[in-house]
């Protein structure tokens, strides 16, 4: 079982300090570094509940970053999800950079049209 390092904890940091949850953070941590992992991996690597490693999936794969199969267990019951990513972490830091950079942009343009505003004193 894959556990955090200090390099994965400075990685999730950097995510969080660019807005993406906590949850989101870890499991792109975790699955940064191995080939495919099930749910129950994703929650005990990433210290996550079940319920947070659900909506971090479903976040993922809103963006089309996350390749998903069902393996059949034995016997009864669901079949086990297992995930990995389906683009490359260059590429998903590159997406970052460009929300980054229109959110600034937005900002910035927000900030120039308070200026053009005049106030009373």
């Amino acid at each position: 079982m894959r556990v955090f390092d200090d390099r994965d904890l400075e990685f999730i940091d950097i995510l969080r300090n660019l807005n993406i949850s906590r949850n989101v953070a870890s499991t792109l941590a975790y699955l940064a570094n191995v080939d495919e992992a099930t749910s129950k991996d994703l929650e005990m690597g990433s210290e996550l509940r079940q319920p947070e490693v659900s909506i971090a999936m479903r976040e993922l794969r809103t963006y089309g970053w996350l390749d998903e199969r069902e393996i059949k267990k034995e016997g009864k019951g669901r079949p086990m999800k297992v995930y990995k990513l389906a683009v490359p972490m260059n590429e998903i830091v590159l997406h970052l950079e460009e929300k980054t950079r229109q959110e600034a942009e937005k900002s910035l343009y927000n900030i120039e049209k308070l200026k053009g505003i005049s106030f009373k004193k």
